[in-house]
């Protein structure tokens, strides 16, 4: 099979992707780096996000945000950037012709960010709003709530964005202290996908990255991930909804077992006809939003069902959701509904492709946690073979009330929901 995509190294160790595609319109320039709120300390708690939101505030040849933005603005390109558990990731979106420009300033605010303390200073402020405005969205805060009932007092089970007094105390000597420690030319991916030259790219690429130096890299401590009774945590808030994330352990993504996990979670929870769906929203008319999630991580994972739903319905919603559970570990699933969630997984899946930065995260998702690379239709052919009797294995080792986990969010104080864990 012809690959789509080519992997090259730099001899300093940074890895790079490319994919292009003819016909695009569109080129995507991705930076990832192994650096996440799994890395931190409890003192640095926050820091990773921190230092993203800093690469924007001016680099030395960009000195101010208004003049990274302008530039940006002038290629009419889209840009961000994000901070999840294990990497933080910049990237921008242009049309083909401005590549060279786009990636020019990706590149710089990733290698030669300035962290003015007048800017640190002023987007402490910042920070602690976002954190304000998480607390203010249950729906998100929930997930937050639930990462720290699995987990606990560790770094999977905090917050990404931090605590507000470790925000208010961080000062320029930690951005840079942990921007050495993390970002190095070995943890980084750089990928270039959609409409592009490829000599082009890596011309571009050796020129901003070849330069930078190798050095040791601090890892993130290993996850405890035991569980020997079910754990429940609640946060009051005075709401009109109930925000609940019901989920149990799972695995790390280099686990085969995770496309059996996929189908089984879209089955479960992955579209307007999956089990909980039909059974939450349109049998009970208890939630507006009902889903099911997978979520792997290099050395830990989650399979997670979150609702928001009428209080006078909420232990109905948790009964239906752990009897949907048992009936995965009892009944084989028939031939037409686990075809069905098979196109429905693969069929979203290249939908997503459609687009440079969908393509872009495809690749740079599996480098960044070096996994083997697969292409597309390899993932799909995984998701093909799948079968009932996979399906109901992994229901069974996974269902259990050992496993289980469960946060809450909304006006109920002193009230313990683990008599109905009994279901399992």
């Amino acid at each position: 099979m012809k690959k789509d995509f080519s992997r090259i190294q730099l001899a300093n160790g940074l890895r790079v992707i490319l994919a292009p595609r003819a016909g695009d319109v569109s080129v995507t320039a991705l930076v990832l780096v192994q650096a996440g709120s799994e890395y931190e300390t409890k003192e640095m708690n926050g820091i990773s996000h921190f230092l993203e939101h800093m690469c924007f505030k001016g680099t030395e040849r960009r000195p101010t945000a208004l003049l990274i933005a302008s530039e940006l603005d002038g290629l009419g390109a889209e840009y961000n950037a994000f901070t999840s558990q294990e990497l933080t990731a910049y990237y921008v979106k242009v049309k083909s012709e401005f590549f060279p420009q786009a990636f020019d300033v990706v590149s710089d605010i990733y290698s030669h960010s300035r962290f003015g303390e007048a800017e640190i200073e002023r987007e402490k402020g910042v920070i602690q709003e976002e954190i304000n405005m998480y607390e203010d969205m249950p729906q998100r805060k929930v997930q937050e709530l639930f990462m720290e009932c699995v987990y606990g007092d560790q770094p999977a089970g905090w917050t990404i964005a931090g605590r507000k007094e470790v925000i208010r105390r961080l000062r320029r000597e930690d951005f840079l202290r942990y921007r050495g420690a993390h970002y190095v030319p070995q943890s980084t991916v750089v990928v270039v996908s959609g409409g592009f030259q490829e000599k082009e790219a890596v011309l571009s690429i050796e020129k901003q990255f070849a330069s930078l130096a190798p050095g040791p890299k601090d890892g993130k401590r290993k996850v405890r991930d035991t569980q020997k009774l079910p754990r429940e945590l609640q946060l009051y808030k005075k709401s009109d909804q109930t925000h609940l994330v019901l989920g149990v352990r799972a695995f790390p993504f280099f686990d085969e077992r995770r496309f059996a996990l996929q189908v089984l979670t879209d089955i479960l929870g992955g579209g307007m006809s999956s089990r909980l769906f039909h059974r939450i929203r349109e049998e009970l008319g208890a939630a507006y939003y009902v889903r099911a999630n997978d979520d792997l991580y290099t050395d830990h994972g989650l399979l997670t069902v979150s609702a928001g739903v009428d209080h006078a319905k909420l232990n109905k919603v948790i009964e239906a959701s752990l009897q949907e559970f048992r009936r995965l570990k009892t009944e084989l699933v028939t031939p037409a509904e686990i075809q069905k969630a098979k196109n429905h997984i693969i069929g979203t899946f290249f939908l997503s492709l459609d687009t440079s930065d969908g393509l872009g995260y495809f690749y740079a998702m599996q480098e960044i946690h070096g996994m083997p690379l697969r292409a597309p239709e390899q993932i799909a052919r995984k998701i093909r073979a799948v079968t009932a009797e996979d399906v109901q294995v992994l229901a069974r080792q996974l269902f259990r009330p050992n496993r289980l986990n469960f946060a809450l969010i909304g006006p109920f104080r002193k009230r313990s929901f683990k008599n109905f864990f009994r279901v399992l």
